[in-house]
């Protein structure tokens, strides 16, 4: 019977080379890269390795004007959570004096003792005494009447502010998860930067420093050199010419990506920090700050205009004229000056 049988030996060889060829194709398969692990990838040159780069920087940007929105609205949430709390205790303090002064007022009650109002008439020895202090008595109740009202209305208001305390609560949850997601996305791109350029050897890093403006202290002595009080004669007032001029003091500074200053920028961060310096608060982000004066063309430009850059408005620098500006260009290279051709333009507005 078939169900009876021996099963077939298999034979010793057989087995050792079914296992050689699958070691010899585990082998292939990584040599091939299935899984991109170990397949190598092609030498870029220098100039390949500076495009992969520069896209990798611009698209940890837009994840960087992301994180800097999601930051902002964060700290909007919290302040206005710690708002409602501050309301609602302080709703509470005035409750719980209400409930003190009804507790007074019931003990009182319970002490003066439960007999009919008729039947205290009838034994009092002043009736026309009683019936004064009833008609005051009358005039109490109602003003406790109105006093619990109030506490009931307490008691309500207090629930709805602890109702909005708890949505607040999960907008700044929300928030904060939004945030760890977009610096994960920065921290992500940045590392593949990094890794691409440690490929490179120490001349073409220099050179890609060259060309990408990474020779602070150079750069930025040839930068100021070249511009004496920039702008304060062109500017379209005071306010704008104070913004580049600071802006123009902070050439050298560091990129650092979420930072608002004194020491280190990123492009928004730069923005705000300068337009601070003259009296005039910007929003944190360019997708906000594009939209916090007048448009102007290109053409128009003026010292002090805020000029932007990509289709998805993630890039902005301060104009200074003669089609320069001062931005913070990424990690790669300190504030510095730059053609606004350099990159794609967006468009520009002049805040004040």
């Amino acid at each position: 019977m078939a169900a009876h049988r021996k099963p077939r030996q298999r034979s010793a060889q057989g087995a050792k080379a079914r296992t050689a060829a699958t070691i010899a194709l585990a082998g292939a398969a990584t040599a091939t890269g299935v899984d991109g692990v170990g397949h190598a990838e092609p030498q870029l040159t220098p100039g390949q390795v500076e495009a992969k780069v520069d896209k990798l920087y611009q698209e940890a940007e837009v994840a960087t004007e992301k994180y800097n929105g999601a930051k902002e609205k964060a700290e909007e949430a919290e302040r206005r959570l710690e708002a409602l709390r501050d309301e609602a205790a302080r709703k509470e303090e005035r409750l719980n004096s209400a409930r003190d002064a009804l507790g007074s007022f019931a003990a009182a009650q319970y002490r003066g003792g439960g007999l009919d109002p008729a039947l205290q008439l009838a034994l009092s020895d002043d009736p026309d005494r009683y019936l004064d202090g009833a008609a005051f008595a009358e005039r109490a109740g109602d003003r406790q009447t109105a006093a619990v009202t109030r506490v009931r209305g307490q008691l309500r208001e207090i629930e709805q502010l602890r109702g909005a305390a708890r949505l607040e609560l999960a907008s700044l949850r929300s928030r904060q998860a939004e945030l760890k997601r977009h610096k994960k996305t920065v921290t992500d791109k940045l590392g593949d930067a990094r890794r691409l350029l440690s490929r490179l050897t120490a001349e073409e890093r220099a050179q890609l420093a060259a060309d990408g403006g990474t020779d602070r202290a150079t750069r930025a002595a040839g930068q100021r050199d070249g511009l004496t009080a920039p702008g304060t004669a062109e500017a379209p007032n005071a306010r704008a010419a104070a913004a580049v001029s600071y802006a123009h003091q902070k050439l050298g500074s560091p990129y650092v990506w979420g930072a608002t200053g004194p020491n280190a920028f990123d492009c928004s961060g730069l923005i705000q920090a300068a337009y601070r310096s003259a009296g005039v608060s910007l929003p944190r982000t360019t997708y906000a700050q594009i939209d916090s004066g007048r448009r102007v063309s290109r053409s128009e430009l003026l010292p002090g205009d805020l000029v932007f850059f990509y289709s998805g408005i993630s890039h902005v620098g301060i104009y200074i004229g003669n089609g320069q500006m001062i931005h913070a260009p990424n990690p790669s290279s300190p504030v510095r000056l730059a053609p606004i051709d350099q990159m794609p333009f967006a468009g520009a507005t002049r805040v004040v």
